[in-house]
């Protein structure tokens, strides 16, 4: 007979990529912050590329033809404007974001 404790598992020593919310997960999927950034940090940027005019552009596009219902839909619009994003556009995106942060 096991003892009942035997059948728990051990807790995890590192958050899995899911305790991570979606918008630091997208922001680091395209490079525009380090892994590393805080989720409210992280939530600061993802507020400004949202606001960007060429990922506002984009996501107006994306966003009629979205039937995911699971995911909020200004996070999957947003990543779905990332994503059709090409190298040099999001490039541009991090140096606009980059401008933005530091103050002159």
């Amino acid at each position: 007979m096991k003892h009942p404790k035997q059948n728990k598992r051990a807790p995890p020593t590192h958050p899995s990529a899911l305790a991570v919310p979606s918008y630091h997960r997208i922001l680091v999927k395209h490079g525009l912050i380090e892994k590393t950034l805080s989720i409210s940090d992280a939530y600061e940027v993802f507020l400004k590329v949202g606001a960007d005019p060429e990922v506002q552009k984009l996501r107006r596009e994306v966003a009629p033809g979205n039937k995911m219902k699971h995911v909020p839909a200004l996070y999957l619009a947003t990543a779905m404007a990332l994503q059709g994003m090409s190298k040099q556009e999001l490039d541009a995106l991090k140096l606009r974001m980059k401008e933005k942060r530091e103050p002159f």
